[in-house]
């Protein structure tokens, strides 16, 4: 019985479409959250200079702001994710769900 809901689930046209968004999406933060990081990571190793420049007169320099902004582009993209996943997603899942039980019915 498993395995045969989970062969009519895997083969529904909804729930195609479901995996090719998430998967999608899920890859596209995942890029973008590589590119940030490892762009910190090589401005450390190659550019330290750049990020040792003092911000006014204090003592706070340009790297501070530059590491504090990775921290908060990972919870901005963390919410994003979470946000669409709760709405489309879960919407998404919940039809295919619906509609492979009404088949089952048939």
């Amino acid at each position: 019985m498993e395995d045969d809901l989970v062969a009519r689930v895997a083969a529904h046209s909804q729930y195609r479409q479901l995996k090719r968004r998430r998967d999608r999406f899920g890859w596209t933060l995942a890029v973008l959250m590589l590119i940030v990081y490892y762009g910190f990571v090589l401005l450390v190793a190659f550019d330290k200079e750049f990020l040792a420049r003092r911000i006014g007169d204090g003592v706070m320099t340009l790297g501070m702001p530059i590491g504090f902004g990775v921290i908060v582009f990972t919870v901005v993209i963390t919410g994003y994710y979470v946000r669409r996943a709760n709405a489309e997603f879960d919407n998404l899942s919940d039809a295919v769900v619906k509609a492979v039980q009404k088949e089952a019915r048939q």
